[in-house]
């Protein structure tokens, strides 16, 4: 038994995804979430940028005294993960994309798999390659989509906002076109708009949500070392932001249904 916290990053507020996962499925954990909002967002960045981003977060939940982290951001996970793999051998450390095309393998009938992520998440190729290690027959359509997280971090979630509405009806074009009949929110971001995606791809298309993958890989691997949390205690939860505080608070709050405001600290990193 390990009642330390849990360590989960991501470039701002899509991180929550995985908060929700994860205090669904084990409300006894304590978890610490850094959203790094000051940089957000991620997705356009160098991989050099992102590769000291990405240790610069992992320094900061250190700090805070995790027993395992989650990398709970796509383009981290993609660009940085080797990095942060080989600087903390001692810790346990989690990326997105393995858990989420795993997933999208068992679930697709056609084996046709699209991706929503991020410019930098798509041009690294992880997700392919994570796919077709699976199922190498696998046809895989990958749109890259810059406005979606800052319309997440600027508070526009409704699906209904004609700016949300429209950029979404235009990434899921080339996914409808392609036939695929499952695709990955591969942005921790895109969940929380997950309403608008579901729109514009139709009822038929099954979506496969990377923070929640990520989040049962977690649990499991925390199970086999025998360092999950006491199951009898509630867990404790602790936010920190690098800037925005109060837009964080609010989206956050309203997403994960519980009031953050007094669990949540800017801090500059």
């Amino acid at each position: 038994m390990d009642d330390r916290p849990i360590g989960i990053f991501d470039s701002g507020l899509g991180g929550l995804t995985a908060v929700r996962a994860l205090a669904s499925a084990a409300p006894w954990e304590s978890f610490v979430y850094l959203g790094d909002t000051a940089h957000a967002p991620y997705g356009d960045r160098t991989a050099e940028q992102l590769r000291a981003l990405s240790r610069q977060n992992v320094g900061f939940l250190r700090g805070r005294g995790v027993k395992a982290l989650l990398v709970a951001c796509n383009t981290s996970t993609a660009n940085a993960m080797d990095v942060m793999l080989a600087e903390n051998p001692d810790l346990p450390l989690l990326g997105v994309i393995e858990p989420a095309a795993g997933a999208a393998v068992s679930a697709t009938e056609t084996g046709r798999i699209g991706l929503l992520a991020t410019a930098a998440t798509v041009s690294s190729g992880a997700y392919e390659r994570a796919i077709r290690c699976l199922a190498p027959e696998a046809a895989v359509t990958a749109v890259a989509c810059p406005k979606l997280v800052p319309l997440v971090e600027a508070g526009r979630t409704d699906p209904s906002d004609p700016a949300l509405a429209g950029a979404a009806r235009e990434y899921a074009a080339p996914l409808l076109a392609a036939g695929a009949d499952t695709v990955i929110l591969g942005c921790t971001h895109y969940p929380i708009i997950r309403a608008a995606i579901r729109r514009a791809l139709g009822p038929d298309v099954t979506l496969i949500d990377s923070g929640a993958a990520s989040v049962g890989a977690l649990l499991r691997a925390l199970e086999r070392r025998g360092a999950l949390g006491d199951k009898a205690t509630p867990g404790s939860r602790r936010f920190y932001c690098s800037a925005g505080r109060e837009m964080f608070v609010k989206v956050g709050s309203a997403f994960l249904g519980w009031d953050m405001a007094g669990l949540t600290e800017q801090v500059e990193l």
